[in-house]
């Protein structure tokens, strides 16, 4: 039934066969597993970031107080400039203002606004009232909110003899250095009666 292996010889060389195979088999399970404990350790670093970038892309938004516009001239239905007043989301980290930038669609196009260093708004830029360091302009616990200035005069606003008024209607897209989006809505009243009254958009 069993055969009998009488040369002693032959005896070894079957032994050292299956040393060879079993030592084999260890060095590809040993690679294997290598190559498994590589792919979980990037899976679950990738997996780590994505859920930060999700938390932030939740928490690390820009909240809108209110939307006012001055009133330029009344007779002539103009704003002179239109304040946006922002805070933070709640739970939300710092959120430096210079890394932030406002996607405006207007009257006269749509625009793309980054800070003014200086505070001002201008042509392609908002300003923050009662700041001209931007290195201030951080929105956190001890700057809990900011007033945005933007220019009723220029792109995608106004152009030329033509300013943000009366009827108009414009969209901003405020987006944080976290890439998440406030969306807002500027509404102007159909008629004006002071000159510089707030009305609110």
């Amino acid at each position: 039934m069993f055969e009998t292996i009488l040369d002693e010889e032959e005896r070894g060389q079957v032994g050292i066969g299956t040393l060879i195979v079993f030592i084999a088999m260890v060095l590809v399970a040993a690679i294997a597993a290598g190559v498994l404990i590589n792919t979980a350790g990037f899976l679950q670093s990738q997996a780590e970031a994505t859920g930060q970038e999700s938390t932030d892309l939740v928490s690390d938004r820009i909240e809108v107080v209110s939307a006012t516009g001055i009133v330029g001239s009344a007779a002539d239905g103009n704003l002179s400039q239109i304040n946006i007043v922002v805070t933070t989301a709640p739970g939300a980290d710092d959120i430096d203002l210079n890394e932030t930038v406002i996607q405006a669609v207007g009257p006269e196009g749509e625009n793309t606004l980054t800070l003014n260093s200086g505070g001002s708004a201008g042509a392609d830029e908002f300003g923050i009232e009662g700041v001209s360091d931007s290195s201030n302009a951080v929105l956190n616990s001890e700057n809990d909110e900011f007033t945005l200035i933007l220019d009723p005069t220029t792109d995608p606003f106004g152009s030329g003899s033509s300013t943000f008024g009366e009827g108009d209607e414009a969209t901003l897209d405020i987006v944080s250095p976290a890439s998440a989006v406030t969306t807002v809505e500027l509404n102007s009243p159909d008629l004006y009666n002071t000159d510089n009254e707030a009305v609110r958009l």
